[in-house]
């Protein structure tokens, strides 16, 4: 999920020209080939692939990775929640930071193009589970789309809350976002993703982001939107002169429309809510996603586990 560029190994950097010598030091150049060993330049670009100015990160040469990370509560003889399962993969890590707390930390760089990357989530009847994220998420471009599939089960009368960082889409990057929700009677979600168009200062990549939503069965939410076609987004019926989209799914009720600034908080058919934004920056975003939460939570009762969910600790 989150990436650093010195996860890669050294032959996968980038090449950058060594800086020149200081005053008083001699320029030497690099060894020649020992014997029998040719001077052997990089690869050519493959086939249908350009280069992205800014696009730091991408490894040449690096194998499409599949991965897939998975974790599970239980109920305790005594009522506690307990991590029954804490499965991980490179790059998706997961660690347990609390009774019911796990971040995903980066351990490798991806998503990149060609990963397939799946999580899995199954949160047993009255547990909890909070699901965190120690940085963002950079999806860098390589040889192919990415996909990054997100599966969860939440059983009866249980609670999750998944609330990663943002998501940013680095210039050239083509990514697929699959969510797939399953609850069951009387769960309890709350359920932010965030999605950031590029770096500072260059255009985003392509994402296609898909939600789907059931309780018993039944649908709750079925929602999709795509990112970086620049003619569609400059739409101001899209996103307008905004760098960043997110959402809040909830199962609380509200009993009408309410909005504010970039922002609207929208009852849906079922008992639940959807919470829409757009902002400048990342910043702004959060904020305004957080008051719709507020919002959405303010009409409904407290849900048995949430006076429990709202000191959740972050790692260090």
């Amino acid at each position: 999920m989150t990436t650093r560029a010195e996860a890669l190994r050294g032959d996968e950097r980038p090449h950058m020209p060594d800086p020149p010598p200081t005053a008083g030091q001699a320029d030497v150049p690099a060894p020649p080939p020992a014997a029998g060993q040719a001077d052997v330049p990089g690869p050519p670009p493959a086939a249908g692939q350009t280069h992205v100015p800014g696009a730091v990160g991408l490894a040449v040469g690096r194998r499409a990775m599949r991965a897939s990370a998975a974790v599970a509560t239980a109920l305790a003889p005594d009522g506690r929640t307990v991590i029954s399962r804490l499965a991980s993969a490179p790059p998706l890590t997961l660690r347990q930071t609390g009774p019911h707390t796990v971040h995903l930390v980066s351990t490798a760089a991806g998503p990149l193009g060609g990963d397939r990357l799946a999580l899995h989530l199954d949160v047993a009847p009255h547990t909890m589970l909070e699901l965190g994220s120690v940085a963002a998420t950079l999806v860098l471009p390589g040889e192919g789309p990415s996909e990054l599939l997100v599966t969860a089960r939440v059983g009866a009368g249980a609670t999750l809350r998944f609330t990663p960082e943002p998501t940013v889409l680095a210039a050239g990057c083509d990514h697929r976002l699959l969510v797939r929700l399953a609850l069951e009677a009387d769960a309890s979600v709350l359920w932010r993703e965030e999605i950031v168009f590029g770096r500072h200062g260059e255009a985003p990549g392509r994402c296609h982001a898909r939600f789907d939503a059931t309780r018993d069965g039944l649908p709750l939410l079925r929602q999709e939107f795509t990112v970086g076609d620049p003619e569609l987004d400059a739409s101001p019926a899209v996103y307008g002169p905004a760098r960043c989209v997110g959402t809040t799914f909830l199962t609380t009720g509200v009993k009408e429309t309410a909005l504010a600034e970039g922002v609207a908080v929208l009852p849906l058919a079922a008992p639940a809510t959807l919470v829409s934004a757009l902002a400048a920056d990342a910043v702004q975003l959060r904020a305004r996603l957080e008051w719709g939460e507020r919002t959405a939570m303010a009409g409904s009762p407290p849900h048995p586990h949430q006076s429990e969910l709202s000191g959740a600790a972050t790692p260090k």
